[in-house]
């Protein structure tokens, strides 16, 4: 077990950007309800990558959180390709942690527009890691992704692997991140540490993600493709497992320490958060249609077998990721418990109850 310096995260300025995002949001209400004392701040474009209103109920979520918890929450509206504004927010809360989670996510899209990853992505983190040198931080805690595997045919993936052969424009983004992240910590002793996302679902998720966009194509009566032909193999992680994780992760920073040479070894960490038990997606797709059956979503004589469409791989595609997280468990006393059966049926459940709202309020 690697050490680390014990944070306390109370009666301090946490800022997590990213939020409303799908896993910022959940970040800031899991504070919300777990901090005694101290401030939040949201930062977010609220851009239009995918429907506002999902991430415009995620806010009015946390807004209404924040009414009865003794944390006061800030929500700052904004790009973080805008250098003076980053700093203006770090200037004025000067955060101890800061979660990273702002990025344009999507490899398909990145193929198309790769202008908007080297903006938001590249730039908009090169700015976080200049506020966290001019206003020291405690700890910088940042997503980077699965993805960075690329093609890698060892399972499962582990951090000790070469990921110099990224498959999409948006694994290389974060594979950037990484290294930006460990000059940074080596030059100016910024204590930071990745964590490589695999695969998030569950409730409130992204509309682009194939269960959601799946799930939607499904009530509509229209047909989904299964890419690979369905032989593909995915290490779904639930949100709240997410959570957990980036939660623990904040409480415990890579130590600051000095190697031989009298210059700082730099404080800075990678780790897989995944399943840990990669799933077949033909068989996640069945699991998902049987929840959704059972949450009455869809009626319970749909014909799966007519709305599927068996296609071949993707650009920018995998086929498959598998996540070794024995060093987060080790460090971090942590391991996703969540299975994806009880997973989507949250997730049914869930999209059952929004869909009728958005109906309502239409």
């Amino acid at each position: 077990m690697k050490e680390k310096k014990k944070i306390a995260l109370c009666n301090k300025t946490i800022l997590v950007t990213g939020s409303p995002g799908f896993i910022g949001a959940n970040l800031v209400l899991r504070l919300l309800e777990e901090m005694t004392s101290g401030t939040v701040v949201s930062f977010d474009s609220m851009n239009d990558y995918y429907d506002p209103k999902l991430k415009e109920y995620r806010l009015a979520l946390i807004e209404e959180a924040a009414k009865s918890s003794p944390v006061k929450h800030v929500f700052v509206k904004g790009n973080l390709a805008e250098k003076k504004l980053v700093d203006e927010v770090f200037k004025r809360y000067r955060p101890a942690v800061v979660v990273n989670l702002a990025a344009q996510a999507g490899v398909r899209y990145s193929i198309e527009h790769p202008d908007v990853y080297m903006e938001s992505n590249i730039i908009g983190f090169f700015h976080i890691l200049e506020a966290c040198r001019n206003y020291p931080v405690e700890h910088l805690v940042y997503a980077s992704s699965s993805s960075v595997y690329g093609g890698n045919k060892k399972v499962p993936f582990s951090t000790d692997d070469k990921v110099d052969t990224p498959v999409s424009l948006y694994a290389a983004t974060k594979k950037s991140n990484e290294l930006f992240a460990h000059s940074y910590s080596k030059l100016y002793n910024i204590p930071s540490t990745g964590l490589r996302f695999f695969t998030v679902y569950g409730p409130a998720g992204r509309p682009d993600m194939f269960y959601f966009s799946a799930t939607k194509k499904l009530a509509e009566g229209k047909t989904i493709q299964i890419f690979n032909y369905g032989n593909c193999q995915r290490d779904f992680t639930y949100i709240d497992d997410i959570v957990e994780g980036v939660y623990r992760v904040m409480q415990g920073a890579p130590n600051k320490k000095n190697g031989g040479d009298g210059l700082p070894v730099p404080p800075y960490a990678v780790y897989n958060i995944g399943g840990g038990q990669p799933e077949n997606l033909l068989d996640f797709i069945s699991t998902l249609q049987e929840e959704l059956v059972e949450a009455e979503v869809l009626p319970a004589d749909y014909d799966f077998e007519a709305h599927r469409e068996l296609v071949g791989m993707q650009p920018g595609d995998v086929p498959v990721t598998y996540a070794d997280s024995k060093a987060l468990e080790e460090d971090y006393g942590f391991t996703p418990k969540t299975g994806i059966r009880e997973g989507l049926r949250r997730f049914s459940v869930w999209y059952k109850e929004y869909e009728k709202q958005f109906r309502e309020e239409k």
